[in-house]
């Protein structure tokens, strides 16, 4: 049974989960790509193949496009803005939240800036994360349709905070990644293998995730009261460290810029709060 039309833009991995999940879900779905040979299968899944990126926007109230880069987005749509109308732009492509801010300004009143926090098989289940921020009467009006993508959430009128968002979660990821990678090192140089530290590494990523409520509120009310333990016991773990590195013949290059940081803390009078206070750090920092 048809609910819906649709129409996604771009079949990369992420495009075709996106089309598929929609397709899955009972919308008549439009979908288009450079190569016309990606939507095969999605063809033969029951989605209507356009020949043109007109041909496609035209086609649906909803036009969701997923490809690499504000650049292509803006390759994409910029010959077919007018077409655009009172159509819903949803840009689930990754980009800055600079580029967001660009695509909403030529795109205006109608558009969502939208972040996929899921790789491509999770689409269409709960556990795909999607965050999306810009015209609330957009979200609202497409909302169900948004839902059958994965658990979508509405973050605010600016179109940039999906982007931020995103960003910042990647800056997490690496941050656990590098970590990881840097520890195995560590280990590795002593002929440990990384399958036997993953125990440890769990449980220390759990530790720390326990206390990020606390240094969430700590953060957001601007005080730091050592709760854990002080930044000069966590300096003095770091230094731990930079200094088995080094003696590992380990690039401590990591541990170090992580010990810069929290000197920094101490010097600006933090030494007996919580490690959160080393925020300031990187806020006092001028934007570009």
């Amino acid at each position: 049974m048809t609910k819906n039309s649709v129409t996604v833009l771009g079949l990369g991995l992420m495009g075709q989960a996106l089309a598929g999940a929609l397709v899955r879900a009972g919308h008549a779905t439009t979908v288009w790509n450079r190569s016309p040979a990606k939507a095969d299968a999605l063809v033969a899944q029951g989605a209507t193949r356009a020949g043109s990126v007109r041909d496609a926007v035209t086609a649906s109230p909803l036009v969701i496009v997923c490809v690499t880069g504000a650049d292509a987005v803006r390759q994409i749509l910029d010959p077919v803005a007018g077409e655009l109308g009172d159509r819903v732009l949803v840009n689930l492509s990754s980009g800055t939240s600079r580029e967001a801010r660009e695509t909403a300004a030529r795109h205006p009143g109608r558009y969502l800036d939208g972040a996929i926090m899921a790789a491509p098989p999770a689409i269409g289940t709960p556990e795909a994360a999607i965050v999306y921020s810009g015209a609330r009467a957009a979200f609202d009006e497409h909302e169900q349709i948004l839902r059958d993508l994965g658990t979508a959430t509405f973050l605010g009128d600016d179109p940039a905070l999906s982007a931020l968002h995103e960003t910042a979660v990647l800056g997490l990821m690496y941050g656990i990644l590098n970590g990881f990678l840097h520890s195995a090192a560590l280990l590795g140089a002593a002929g440990v293998p990384a399958d036997s530290f993953l125990p440890f590494a769990r449980a220390g990523i759990d530790t720390v995730a326990g206390w990020l409520p606390g240094y969430a509120r700590q953060i957001d009310e601007g005080t730091y009261p050592a709760l854990d333990a002080t930044l000069d016991t966590h300096l003095a773990a770091i230094e731990h460290v930079v200094h088995e590195s080094e003696d590992a013949a380990v690039d401590a290059a990591l541990p170090a810029l992580v010990r810069a940081a929290a000197r920094r803390a101490v010097s600006a009078g933090h030494g007996g709060d919580s490690y959160a206070s080393v925020i300031e750090q990187f806020r006092d920092k001028e934007p570009a």
